[in-house]
């Protein structure tokens, strides 16, 4: 009697654990599929960041209380420093803050430094195609 009552608990803990990993299964599959269309639709910078920190670029200027970035990328980034700076002090745990909304702080410039950085990258080697190379050529003598 005891080894049928064991064998009816092991197959019932059976199918209950096969069908959690089944449905687990089922999200992880519709979640990367959903980001491979975001990258799919030219939402590439924002579903690579949604993945390293997820926070999306209208939480991040939420937090940091900034504009979205535009063609101005360097502008934005100074103003972006100088927030993150205040907000980061402010919220410093030593001094009464949370340690919580640090990181929140922290992951926000992350994320628009994500966004900000290749637009401003572009921009230098757009300037530096417009210049030419001018190469630094030292004399021996």
């Amino acid at each position: 009697m005891a080894y049928r009552l064991i064998t009816q608990v092991v197959v019932v803990g059976s199918r209950v654990l096969g069908r959690a990993f089944a449905e687990a299964y089922k999200q992880a599959a519709a979640s990367s599929q959903y980001q491979r269309a975001q990258q799919k639709n030219g939402n590439a910078a924002s579903g690579r960041a949604s993945l390293t920190n997820g926070m999306t670029l209208d939480e991040a200027c939420k937090i940091l209380n900034v504009n979205k970035p535009t063609d101005g990328a360097s502008a934005n980034m100074e103003e972006v420093m100088e927030r993150f700076k205040r907000l980061f002090d402010a919220n410093d745990p030593e001094k009464g803050g949370s340690f919580y909304l640090q990181s929140k702080i922290v992951r926000a410039r992350e994320r628009l430094e994500a966004e900000i950085k290749p637009k401003m990258e572009q921009k230098q080697a757009e300037e530096e195609v417009k210049e030419g190379w001018n190469p630094k050529i030292y004399k021996d003598r």
